[in-house]
């Protein structure tokens, strides 16, 4: 009779990916990010596990979006005061803070468990080219068309 593996927590083996965000739009971008995260592509992966990766987005400055989503996406935060609501856009995010808009998406694509905080921690984004995890060799991923 064949059990069904169950990875534990000291089985992981994490490595390091570097994805330029400059290279394609915001969705393919964050999705491809939070694959990685959840460890989805594993042979191991196990649910209530994480499995995951770390991910190193560069160039959330040059990020990309289609169509528009500047003026459409909307980013809400409320101070928990009456009349505490306040919005931002894409395009007012992006002169803020551009790498919390790819937090932001790739949040939303993440499970919502006990695990995501934990598989956020791993995110590590930076507005330009350079970041400081070369210590940690991370292998640079392609998301052109041509490599898919």
């Amino acid at each position: 009779m064949n059990k069904t593996y169950s990875a534990k927590p000291s089985e992981v083996k994490r490595d390091w990916y570097v994805i330029d965000a400059s290279e394609d739009n915001l969705g393919r971008v964050a999705s491809k990010a939070a694959q990685l995260l959840t460890g989805k592509g594993k042979p191991m992966f196990t649910a209530h596990i994480d499995c995951g990766d770390y991910v190193i987005i560069t160039n959330a400055e040059k990020l990309k979006v289609t169509g528009n989503k500047m003026a459409t996406i909307k980013y809400y935060h409320h101070s928990q005061h009456p009349g505490g609501l306040s919005t931002r856009t894409l395009q007012e995010q992006m002169i803020i803070n551009p790498s919390k808009a790819i937090q932001e998406a790739v949040r939303g694509m993440l499970p919502v468990n006990k695990l995501t905080s934990e598989r956020m921690n791993r995110l590590k984004v930076y507005n330009g080219e350079e970041h400081k995890h070369e210590a940690q060799q991370p292998f640079k991923l392609t998301l052109k068309k041509g490599d898919r």
